[in-house]
């Protein structure tokens, strides 16, 4: 099970660096919120260990999130846990009366910068006050706490009383504040990083972003074409047309690589020398191989003869007409220029030492040296030497030189470009002060949908907060989903994530109960992890078989919801798993079509009975809300699934 223990909002350090795994439904974003109120609010006495050194400032929280739609959630939902918390501080019986008496006691570093005794840091300035707001700072309506904010009255009790004036202050000026806050996609904060650290990381004082640079990428993988494929002979064109036809399929090619072509051999020879070496290579492995069988081909021609003459084979399964294609195939091969007999898939699995086995009947079959080098053959053909690694190489090279190029010219950059020259920036001979400057201007870090990161992502953040190394002068917390790291498809990258397990071993923490689904779904799903997990690879396909588990499954409470979703008044189970009647096995579309008309079927069911008043969520009161189609969703692997699901539907 899972090394990480129960995260406690209220004591969580703020410094180091730390990994928070949040499953599906466990409040990762109430959490981030909460964390965000401390920071904000300081330490609670001289003894709070778990509080950073300073109270910081909305500017100074970083905190990224991956969409922009996920920004603006996330900046709102902290901005509405700010003006809570200073309701509940504002509510206390013995507040003091003047905020000015009260700004040395408890929410250390007295009033927030913007306020007359401390100055602003790193050229923000406070808000204007809203005189709106005034009735909030004298407790007026919408300041109470209310029944289910007990974490915010349990953090309010820590502080001394004397204090909570000024630490409602303290909130308040930064929920008005949250619109310079520091909440931002990844892609924002590093255009951000490089133009205000434009001679630091390199990078032109003015910069112009282009979400889509497919235009200019074509560009210039078109003058890549040009350059290099024009000048090919006839056959070193067809070497490479093999592998993109056009410059379109060349720059699907490239376009992805183009981000980690520092990890790729910037040595790889242009076109011309590739294509030449290959087919030098591929002629000279050719011959080797072929070099036997004209002498193998006679033989084996007069050995299946006489053992034809004794029907020592069974005849329908190698009968003359297929023995003489065969074995002509081969003697075409060798003796020309070809590079696959044409051979059938049945010719490849009977001219074996097991394909002869399986049909012999009299006497051992034969053991000529042909037939074990038929069977290696396929392997051997396939493992020629091809030019496509390196060609591909060269052009990614190439292409990603030019486009640097071309985009300075500009003086624009793309969403990769943003990330890649921030990268190179803190990896380059300013990075000790880059990485330091960005550190002062945001001494805490929150990475929401850590387990979307990627390997140059993280080395951003690594460079910046060093996480391997847990400094105490500033805070990285990554937060994410394990779970959800395996999802290649959308941009994440398991192995990244398991890099900042090691890099914060011993600091892992985790949420552990989910607020979104029912118990009994909760604990359904759980079983089936678990289950997964006893047996090597395990739940993730990680376990080894010695007991060891880079990425451990770890079992969520549930808190439950307070409606059922019953049918005919008992609930139905959370989970329930569907298998064919028939033992017969079904083609891929076949088993699609089965299986989409056995669901639609279920879901119109269900849909009928809502209808009625038969099915549907009860809740405690014991009223009944008829199910609705809005209520279900249909998940699929892919686009083949989701038209069989909807056709049958």
């Amino acid at each position: 099970m899972s090394d990480a223990t129960q995260l406690d909002p209220l004591d969580f350090p703020l410094h180091g660096s730390r990994l928070i795994e949040a499953s599906a439904g466990t409040g990762k974003t109430f959490t981030i919120a909460l964390l965000y109120v401390r920071l904000v609010l300081g330490a609670r006495s001289a003894e709070d260990d778990a509080a950073f050194q300073r109270p910081l400032t909305p500017p100074e929280i970083l905190v990224v999130t991956f969409t922009n739609a996920a920004t603006q959630e996330l900046r709102e939902r902290i901005r509405a846990r700010l003006v809570e918390a200073a309701g509940v501080f504002l509510q206390a019986p013995e507040a003091a009366s003047d905020i000015d008496q009260a700004s040395g006691a408890g929410c250390s570093g007295g009033p927030m910068p913007g306020m007359a005794s401390v100055a602003p840091r790193d050229g923000f300035t406070a808000p204007p006050r809203n005189p709106a707001d005034e009735a909030t700072d004298q407790g007026g309506a919408g300041s109470a706490p209310t029944p289910h904010d007990p974490l915010l009255i349990g953090l309010r009790d820590q502080y001394d009383p004397a204090s909570w004036s000024a630490c409602a202050r303290r909130l308040q000026l930064a929920a008005e504040w949250m619109d310079e806050a520091a909440v931002s996609t990844i892609h924002s904060w590093c255009y951000r990083m490089l133009r205000e650290h434009a001679f630091d990381s390199g990078s032109l004082f003015s910069l112009n972003l282009e979400n889509d640079q497919t235009e200019l990428e074509l560009q210039v993988v078109r003058d890549y074409w040009r350059s290099f494929y024009y000048p090919l002979g006839a056959d070193e064109l067809a070497a490479v047309v093999r592998h993109w036809p056009s410059p379109e399929a060349l720059h699907a090619a490239v376009r992805d690589l183009m981000p980690e072509c520092a990890a790729l051999d910037s040595n790889a020879p242009p076109p011309t020398e590739t294509v030449a070496n290959a087919q030098r290579e591929t002629a000279q492995r050719l011959a080797e191989l072929k070099a036997p069988w004209p002498r193998w081909v006679e033989e084996c021609e007069a050995l299946f003869e006489e053992a034809a003459r004794q029907k020592a084979f069974k005849g329908q399964s190698f009968n003359a007409r297929s023995r003489a294609n065969w074995l002509g195939a081969l003697r075409e091969w060798c003796q020309s220029d070809a590079t696959w007999p044409g051979l059938t898939d049945a010719a490849w699995k009977r001219l074996t030492p097991q394909g002869m086995a399986d049909i012999w009947l009299k006497g051992e079959p034969p053991n000529h040296p042909a037939l074990a080098a038929l069977e290696a053959l396929q392997d051997e053909l396939n493992a020629l030497p091809a030019p496509y690694a390196d060609l591909l190489t060269h052009a990614v090279h190439w292409c990603r030189a030019r486009l640097d190029r071309e985009q300075e010219r500009r003086a624009e950059m793309g969403p990769n470009e943003l990330l890649t020259h921030l990268d190179r920036a803190l990896a380059g001979p300013n990075r000790e002060a880059l990485s330091a400057q960005i550190r002062r201007q945001f001494p805490v870090a929150l990475v929401d949908e850590f387990q979307d990161t990627d390997p140059v992502q993280y080395r951003i953040f690594d460079c910046v907060y060093r996480i391997g190394e847990n400094r105490s002068e500033c805070g990285v917390f990554l937060i994410g989903d394990p779970k959800q790291a395996i999802y290649a498809f959308r941009g994440a990258d398991i192995h990244t994530y398991l890099r900042a397990r090691r890099d914060t071993a011993g600091r892992h923490v985790t949420l552990g109960t989910n607020f979104r689904s029912s118990t009994a779904m909760v604990e359904a799903v759980n079983r089936c992890f678990a289950f997964a997990e006893t047996h090597p690879p395990g739940a993730f396909l990680f376990k080894e078989s010695d007991g060891s588990n880079p990425v451990p499954f770890a079992a969520v409470a549930a808190k439950g919801r307070k409606d059922v979703l019953t049918r005919q008044g008992q609930p139905l189970p959370a989970m329930t798993l569907w298998q064919l009647d028939s033992d017969e096995p079904l083609s891929k579309s076949a088993y699609h079509g089965v299986m989409a008309e056995r669901c639609a079927s279920q879901m119109v069911e269900l849909l009928n009975e809502g209808q009625g008043g038969l099915t549907g969520f009860r809740n405690a009161q014991g009223d009944l809300q008829p199910l609705k189609p809005s209520d279900m969703a249909v998940l699929v692997n892919g686009l083949g699934e989701a038209r069989a699901i909807r056709q049958a539907l």
